[in-house]
């Protein structure tokens, strides 16, 4: 509906290089330059320009991208209403972190099924980055992520955010660990145990250091795991502590003690379901949040 080198103009302003953007929208780098010189010819104005080392719009350039984001809007809302006219099956992406997936989306995708037989459906696991990305590639119309203070951007006019659930974070301990014994344990109360965590730079790893240090401390992190099954494996030989998402489930017969974190530095993680502007008016999006937001719910209750 709208002409695809302006998407190609908004990656390439989001990820401040054309190499980025050329992965996200799975072309070459020759062919989002040659995409930018095309709009840029049209236009009569130059668009990008190279400042250091990241690709930046131009005034010109910004100037558009303003007009993007509400041509954009505005085409999920007509998408909405021809939806509305006619009863069209159409595809819909639902992408999100790995528990999210597990808990959410999977179950959400079986309900649209069951609702819409002719809809075509994918699921996608990805960071909360990579599904921004994908968003804006129009490769997902739909995303659960984790907020913390890079994503998702919550003054970014591109993006509609719904809060689904304000999930507390457990601390996992092996059986026997001295924590067990107390009747309350605040996360300051783990300051001096070895923590393990995920890679540097994930969501999660970010997460927990946010939350050891709203609680006053910064935790000396022995070992990297990326599933929760490792973590909690670690955990249950001696290697240190977890901090464990409520909607994660533990193997049973694992030798780790769950325990519910108190306190005013309690952490939680914020889970939104993030959409392009407008597309929420769409039916089947519109369907697929009100499925969330009813098993969050649930789950909370």
């Amino acid at each position: 509906m709208i002409d695809a080198r302006l998407r190609t103009l908004q990656l390439v302003a989001h990820h401040g290089s054309v190499s980025a953007a050329a992965r996200v929208l799975h072309f070459t780098s020759s062919a989002v330059s040659q995409q930018l010189r095309g709009l840029s010819d049209e236009l009569g104005v130059a668009l990008v320009r190279q400042v250091g080392r990241r690709m930046e719009p131009t005034a010109a350039g910004r100037v558009l991208l303003r007009h993007v984001e509400v041509l954009h809007a505005r085409a999920e809302i007509a998408r909405a209403e021809l939806a509305g006219v006619e009863d069209l099956p159409g595809t819909i992406g639902l992408c999100g972190f790995s528990t999210a997936a597990a808990r959410f989306l999977v179950p959400t995708a079986a309900a649209l099924r069951e609702r819409f037989p002719a809809l075509a459906i994918q699921v996608v696991e990805a960071e909360p980055a990579r599904c921004l990305d994908l968003l804006l590639a129009r490769d997902a119309d739909l995303a659960l992520l984790v907020v913390d203070d890079r994503v998702p951007p919550g003054a970014d006019e591109r993006f509609e955010q719904h809060t689904v659930l304000d999930e507390p974070i457990d601390l996992a301990v092996p059986v026997g660990h001295p924590l067990t014994a107390r009747s309350e344990v605040t996360l300051r109360d783990a300051a001096s145990e070895p923590f393990i965590t995920c890679r540097p730079g994930s969501a999660y790893h970010h997460l927990t250091l946010a939350a050891c240090q709203a609680a006053g401390f910064r935790p000396t992190v022995a070992h990297h795991a990326e599933e929760w099954d490792t973590g909690t494996a670690l955990v249950a030989h001696g290697f240190g502590i977890f901090m464990l998402p409520r909607l994660a489930l533990v193997h049973p017969g694992t030798d780790v003690v769950r325990l519910r974190l108190s306190g005013p530095a309690a952490p939680v993680r914020r889970i939104v379901a993030v959409t392009r502007a407008g597309g929420a008016a769409q039916p089947v999006i519109a369907h697929a949040l009100a499925t969330i937001t009813n098993a969050a719910a649930s789950l909370a209750a």
